[in-house]
């Protein structure tokens, strides 16, 4: 399982990250300052670490110059700050990407998928789904029932990725508008509801593998290959 280490002293930050590399089905360690970062590197096995710059203790570039010592694992600085002398320094501390605060979490999931494809620590999320007749390709962002393509709108199709490549995992109204519309999505639940009302109808004889979850949310019935 691809393991995640993120050092943030801001707990807010730590909490959506983490919400969202457990979505992807990552292992997820976390520490607010960078003494606890390096610990936790020196004792576990991680394919990715993000780190904020400005921490107690022991700074983002201080931990990203000890763990250049050892390893060569793909580092994210989460920064605050946009100057190009920052921008330089990371770089030449042999830091992988940056991403400013505020971020959206759907951009930094990407760019960690990025990374962690470039590294080999990809888990095929790109990989088609395939369920008797239904096929969802999320490269090619096409959906199709026995060879029929489906027409489903940008988040409709979203929608429908994300919660095949999850099967069996319910997910609140919120959630799915975190990780399908973004963080930063200003619209309520029932946005959520009328995306799922119109993919049931265009799924047809698979409308019934989204499933209404009583009191949560929604969950997508059924695992494919």
């Amino acid at each position: 399982m691809i393991r995640i280490l993120l050092a943030d002293d801001d707990a807010r930050i730590r909490s959506i990250v983490r919400e969202y590399a457990q979505a992807e089905d990552w292992a997820f360690d976390e520490a607010d300052d960078g003494e606890e970062a390096l610990r936790l590197f020196s004792a576990g096995d991680y394919a990715l670490v993000l780190l904020d710059v400005m921490m107690p203790r022991l700074d983002g570039w201080g931990a990203l110059k000890q763990i250049r010592k050892k390893s060569d694992v793909p580092v994210i600085l989460l920064t605050a700050r946009n100057e190009e002398y920052d921008r330089l320094l990371g770089f030449e501390l042999g830091v992988d990407d940056y991403i400013g605060k505020p971020f959206s979490p759907r951009e930094l999931v990407a760019r960690m998928k990025a990374l962690l494809k470039r590294a080999g620590a990809s888990q095929g999320a790109g990989d088609s789904f395939v369920l008797e007749g239904l096929r969802v390709d999320p490269t090619a962002r096409t959906a199709q029932i026995d060879g029929e393509h489906l027409n489903l709108s940008p988040k409709e199709f979203d929608l429908l990725a994300f919660l095949v490549s999850r099967p069996e995992i319910a997910f609140t109204r919120d959630q799915l508008l975190n990780h399908v519309w973004g963080y930063d999505f200003f619209g309520d639940a029932r946005t959520v509801d009328t995306h799922v009302k119109s993919l049931r109808e265009k799924l047809g004889a698979y409308r019934e593998h989204i499933v209404t979850v009583w009191g949560t949310g929604y969950r997508f019935s059924g695992g494919g290959t």
